[in-house]
């Protein structure tokens, strides 16, 4: 290889490289941002940020954030809004307390009646949205006012606990450890190994994939960092959940639920018809999708996911409470605008919904441990959402 040669082929590498790094920089950033984040928090908090007790409780908190954010992804990306989710899975927690307390009914029944009451929910919700075109902010807005009404109503105003134990466990339990090994939890390092390496593995099979059928991916060193940098930070986090009580349970059920989800929305037909409907849904229409059908799925999807959270977070409390859910709403929200989502549809990843909410509560958690005031962070809090929506609408226009 010529001298001129190996230069042309440098610059086409490069090139090769730019355009791989200004095709995925936001997902790039939502990465290193989240690393920046927690760096800044670790510091400033003086090393409490990482510590396992800590962590457990990062992760207690946010799960159900999580968990209505995968739903309010789809949501957002088939180009509508939901408000009522906060409202929702505040009913639905006072719903479970009124039966497993009050009525005495088993724990297991009583959950499955509440998934089945918020996909009727979201169902009632996702008709007039669908069929009969009434805009979904509006319909939504109602409906957080109905449940939340409907909450007060249902728990006569005092807070209704506590839960049988074993739901209890739902969002306190831990995966227990089969070596029985104090002080540090074999098992749930061992899944957390077994999870990076089906990360790594499908990974690595998707871009073969791809590469056979002749599309074009990242560069491979890219590829190998981007991987090593994720597998290494999942393993980190394992190794210090593993030190103190292991991987809690609602961290099982958010993560099979994230897997669920990215493989509907990449694998999945359904999936892409929701990003198609999204970007142009006259056009989604006259290609012989189902607009309204999707669209009152999504709705029904969201409702399940916002009973779901209702129940992990009255199950984390013990008890249901008249103002459970004020304000989830928000943060689902901009864990999803944060994550890349756009506000017109059509755009937004999985996996930038879940990092969008571990942003946000990471700076929850950081500043509330440097006892900076509730009304700073809303401030703070505010802006970064402002930032994130302005950062797309930019992009867009260059575009």
């Amino acid at each position: 290889m010529t001298i001129e040669t190996a230069a042309t082929q440098g610059k086409k590498d490069l090139k090769t490289d730019g355009s791989a790094l200004k095709g995925n920089y936001r997902e790039y950033g939502l990465v290193l941002a989240l690393i920046l984040i927690m760096i800044f928090f670790q510091y400033t908090t003086s090393g409490v940020l990482f510590r396992p007790v800590n962590l457990t409780n990062l992760v207690l908190q946010n799960s159900y954030i999580i968990i209505m954010a995968l739903g309010m992804l789809l949501v957002i990306v088939a180009g509508h809004i939901d408000l009522s989710v906060g409202s929702v899975s505040g009913f639905i927690g006072g719903l479970a307390a009124v039966m497993m307390v009050r009525w005495q009914i088993h724990y297991i029944p009583a959950a499955i009646i509440c998934l089945v009451m918020g996909g009727a929910i979201g169902a009632a919700q996702g008709y007039w949205i669908a069929y009969h075109k009434i805009p979904s902010f509006i319909v939504t807005l109602a409906g957080m006012l109905v449940f939340r009404g409907l909450a007060l109503w249902l728990l006569g105003g005092q807070s209704v606990g506590p839960f049988p134990p074993q739901f209890q466990l739902l969002s306190s339990g831990f995966i227990p450890d089969v070596f029985a090994n104090p002080g540090f939890n074999i098992t749930s390092m061992l899944v957390g190994i077994l999870l990076v390496a089906l990360m790594i593995y499908f990974s690595v099979r998707g871009r073969a994939k791809r590469e056979k059928h002749g599309y074009e991916g990242e560069p491979f060193v890219l590829f190998v960092s981007k991987n090593l940098i994720i597998g290494g930070i999942i393993l980190f986090l394992t190794y210090l959940l593993s030190s103190y009580k292991g991987l809690p349970n609602v961290l099982v059920v958010m993560s099979l639920l994230i897997a669920l989800f990215v493989f509907v929305t990449k694998r999945m037909t359904v999936g892409r018809r929701i990003y198609a409907m999204g970007g142009n849904e006259k056009a989604a229409k006259l290609s012989g999708i189902k607009t309204e059908r999707l669209t009152f799925l999504t709705f029904v999807n969201m409702g399940v996911l916002a009973a779901l959270a209702g129940l992990i977070f009255a199950a984390r409390l013990n008890t249901a409470t008249p103002k459970a859910g004020l304000g989830f709403e928000l943060d689902v929200i901009a864990a999803v605008f944060i994550g890349g989502a756009s506000a017109m549809g059509g755009v937004g990843q999985v996996m930038g919904a879940v990092i969008g909410a571990f942003i946000m509560g990471v700076m929850n958690n950081g500043m509330s441990i440097m006892g900076v005031n509730i009304d700073w962070q809303q401030v703070i809090k505010g802006l970064v959402l402002l930032a994130a929506v302005i950062f797309d609408v930019y992009n867009k226009n260059k575009a």
